[in-house]
């Protein structure tokens, strides 16, 4: 108890053995009755925080021993329990090793990433995405995204990982390049730029390269630049980040299909006194000035203006020539249309379409019919020559 009253603090006089006596000084050296008196009052004036903190000061000391003398007594989590966790939070970090992890922040500069290690990953905006962006919430990364990303080297400043998407997505591409060249179809590819031997057009988010010898049109590397172009695979190499590509094939097969009658859908690509050159999947065709519409046009640029986009019926097709001639003319419902409603003459043109090839399908027939009256042989000769010719012409 002396102890707790020294720690409290207390100077309390000593008090005379009688009321009425005056007041004494203290002495130096105070009897055993003002001493336990004075013991008494300083334990009396503990305060709750004192009781509170000497409380916690016990169990420190309690807890202090426990340790000392008996470590594991009422702990379930055990050693091996430790090196399990360890082993489930742990991940492989070598380059090229995937990981999934969340993004938890971005800025102008990328997106930090939570993988679960000692430390957050960052994804570099240019490591963000396979084509060429400024932020990385072009690429859709925003806080909250989880996805799986490949570790693409380490950051030694502070032992964090740089992660990558667009290594990931680069792999996806060549994969669906390979795809496409063995379903053998045609992609669209826009030119960004060119040498001497041809043009780099991507396809993909991949960079190929067409030869000038597998492009159709004669085009300078210059005036390809920007424009989407019809394009087949020729060589799809990853080892070798190899990817060639070619115009030619594509226009070929777009030109097979490409039957007498049919309507497609074309763009205006440039005016001339005497018609429009309109493109149709990337073969240029003809819509000559008398075949826009019934009524007379003066002025092209008044009914049509480039870049506007129509469909336009196939009259005829010159593989040698390369050359195909289009009309509007044929798709009007009523004379003049194309003039005052070109709108509803897109609408029905595949009707209109078909009631010309039904027209043409009856004339033919009775065509063939009268000449069989007069001769026949002669008629059976020239019919058989007629259907093969159709057939090249529509086939190749």
């Amino acid at each position: 108890m002396a102890a707790v009253a020294q720690f409290s603090g207390l100077r309390c006089p000593p008090l005379s053995s009688s009321r009425l006596s005056k007041p004494a000084f203290c002495s130096s050296k105070p009897s055993p009755a003002r001493t336990s008196f004075s013991v008494a009052a300083a334990a009396y004036a503990i305060t709750p925080a004192q009781k509170e903190r000497q409380k916690l000061k016990d169990l420190f000391e309690e807890a202090a021993d426990r340790c000392r003398t008996a470590p594991m007594e009422g702990v379930s989590f055990t050693v091996e329990d430790f090196h399990a966790a360890l082993d489930k939070y742990d991940f492989d970090s070598e380059i090229g090793t995937k990981v999934k992890g969340t993004v938890f922040m971005t800025d102008v500069n990328g997106a930090l990433v939570d993988i679960t290690a000692k430390s957050s990953a960052y994804l570099p905006v240019q490591e963000a995405c396979i084509h060429r962006i400024k932020h990385v919430a072009e690429a859709g990364i925003y806080p909250g995204l989880v996805e799986e990303f490949v570790i693409v080297g380490e950051n030694m400043a502070d032992d964090s990982l740089i992660l990558s998407l667009r290594s990931i997505q680069y792999d996806l591409a060549w994969e669906r390049c390979r795809q496409l060249q063995a379903e053998d179809v045609i992609v669209k590819g826009k030119v960004v730029g060119g040498n001497k031997g041809g043009v780099v057009a991507i396809v993909e988010g991949l960079r190929g390269f067409i030869p000038f010898s597998q492009i159709s049109t004669k085009s300078t590397a210059e005036e390809l630049i920007d424009k989407e172009l019809p394009l087949k695979f020729v060589e799809v190499d990853e080892d070798q980040s190899r990817l060639v590509l070619s115009n030619r094939k594509a226009m070929a097969d777009n030109q097979a299909q490409l039957g007498i009658g049919s309507v497609v859908l074309g763009t205006v690509q440039s005016l001339k006194p005497y018609g429009a050159f309109i493109d149709i999947g990337g073969i240029n065709g003809l819509l000559h000035v008398s075949q826009i519409s019934h009524d007379r046009v003066s002025d092209i640029s008044t009914v049509l203006q480039p870049g506007d986009s129509l469909k336009v019926m196939i009259l005829s097709h010159d593989r040698e020539r390369g050359r195909v001639s289009l009309s509007t003319k044929k798709l009007e419902p009523t004379p003049g249309d194309m003039i005052r409603n070109p709108k509803l003459v897109f609408e029905k043109a595949d009707d209109m379409a078909q009631m010309f090839r039904q027209r043409i399908a009856q004339a033919e027939a009775m065509a063939r019919a009268d000449m069989l009256r007069f001769q026949p042989e002669r008629v059976v000769a020239l019919c058989h020559r007629f259907e093969t010719q159709k057939y090249l012409t529509t086939h190749g």
